[in-house]
């Protein structure tokens, strides 16, 4: 270890142990409308940003534009024959604030067919990474290839008028939305399937195009994508994903730009990878059970000693709900209607099951909120059942998802005119002296 290092080790550990005895001593403590606590444990719950699309309530999960998940998956447009709503449709949405026709579902559709062709460079500059690149990688780098077609930085560089902001913001935000699906498919097909690519169909609408070209033409899987694509377009603005988007937007930062950074934060662990790990976790569970289908009793006990090793349940819990997830229960109607009649899935059923033992357990310990499965308990294993089991890419899928929601929000914020974001900081020696005058008081 250099000298540097050291002498930065000798200061970061006291000064880690001050702020957690600051934390757990004073963290009741007001600093106006908000508390220590707050301010050092990532600004849960405090107001600071305002997002229009959608927002997360306790007892009913998402709720886009006043609408909750089975609400929007009852009135929005549905393909031809098909039982899940078109992610256009929720799209329009969040963006209009209201609920879509059929007709202005399918111009959505055409719209982004006509404005998917994606530039060649940014096909040459994935080609040159390696393969073994993350494909969240590739997917940002594609991303900001594909800046150099920005026509908000374009009009910006030519001094646009302000009140013209969202017009640009809007057209590279329907530009980038229409693009993506080709572009995850080409890093999917490049990365997993010996670089052999499928052209778009475009006949076929955003979500099951997005299937088409990832090598999926079975009708089920097509409409497992455009659930997907609907349960995780949004989740509020101050996930980190949605955040970095929306304050990488406020320094008018093209939509390109803004985008890019938000995937930098879903590609985070406590972020977007937690699909992934709820799968790890059940492969793990299944193979050290022996393999094939467990019983109640197994699980149980596998929980038990997860929780006994001091590790989490991954799939279980929710910052804000207090029930189970509405996105996951979407995912559980979809298991029961397209895959169980045709025969049981093992990892599918393992998850039902959890869902029977696994909340009494976690409720036991007295120290979880919520003992309920959130959307990543079940998204995995579905994807998984019809063959995609490339789980590094899940994240990717997740990034096509969110770009609705995240990009419908940055239209809204340029025309708005909301200003750059650039909230006050304090320092611990600050915090220390705020408390100790509001105490004498």
């Amino acid at each position: 270890m250099d000298s540097l290092k050291e002498r930065f080790a000798a200061k970061a550990g006291p000064a880690a142990a001050e702020v957690k005895a600051l934390i757990k001593e004073k963290g009741d403590v007001k600093l106006g409308e908000y508390t220590v606590a707050q301010v050092y444990q990532g600004m849960k719950s405090m107001i600071g940003m305002v997002t229009e699309t959608s927002k997360l309530d306790a007892n009913d999960g998402i709720r886009f534009r006043g609408y909750s998940i089975p609400e929007l998956r009852e009135k929005l447009p549905k393909a031809a024959g098909g039982t899940e709503p078109l992610p256009e449709g929720i799209f329009y949405l969040m963006l209009m604030g209201e609920l879509p026709t059929e007709e202005d579902v399918h111009q959505i559709s055409n719209d982004w067919a006509r404005r998917a062709i994606v530039p060649k460079h940014v096909f040459d500059v994935l080609d040159k990474l390696p393969l073994s690149t993350h494909p969240m990688t590739q997917f940002i780098v594609a991303i900001t290839s594909m800046q150099t077609e920005s026509l908000f930085a374009a009009a910006y560089s030519k001094g646009v008028n302000k009140k013209e902001y969202w017009s640009y913001a809007y057209e590279d935000s329907m530009n980038l939305i229409a693009r993506l699906p080709r572009v995850a498919a080409y890093i999917y097909r490049r990365k997993y399937k010996n670089g052999v690519h499928i052209e778009p169909d475009p006949k076929l609408d955003w979500a099951a195009n997005l299937a088409h070209m990832l090598g999926y033409d079975d009708p089920n899987i097509m409409s497992l994508m455009r659930l997907y694509m609907t349960i995780h377009v949004d989740h509020e603005g101050g996930n980190v994903s949605a955040h970095a988007t929306h304050l990488v937007g406020s320094a008018l930062s093209d939509p390109y730009l803004a985008f890019a950074s938000g995937m930098t934060g879903l590609a985070g662990p406590l972020h977007g990878l937690a699909n992934q790990e709820v799968l790890s976790w059940i492969l793990k569970l299944r193979q050290e059970l022996g393999g094939g289908l467990p019983t109640e009793a197994q699980i149980e006990e596998y929980i038990k000693k997860t929780l006994a090793d001091g590790k989490v349940v991954p799939g279980y819990g929710h910052a804000v709900l207090r029930k189970t997830d509405p996105r996951f229960s979407a995912q559980q109607d979809f298991y029961n209607h397209y895959i169980r009649p045709t025969g049981k899935d093992d990892l599918c059923e393992i998850v039902q099951m959890m869902y029977k033992v696994a909340p009494p357990i976690l409720e036991s310990t007295g120290k979880i909120k919520n003992p309920w499965p959130n959307v990543d308990a079940h998204s995995g294993v579905l994807l998984t059942h019809y063959g995609m089991v490339e789980h590094d890419f899940y994240t990717v899928l997740f990034g096509v998802s969110r770009a609705l929601g995240v990009l419908a929000s940055l239209v809204w914020d340029r025309a708005l005119g909301h200003p750059i974001e650039r909230p006050g900081s304090m320092t611990t020696e600050g915090i220390k002296i705020k408390i100790a005058a509001i105490e004498a008081k």
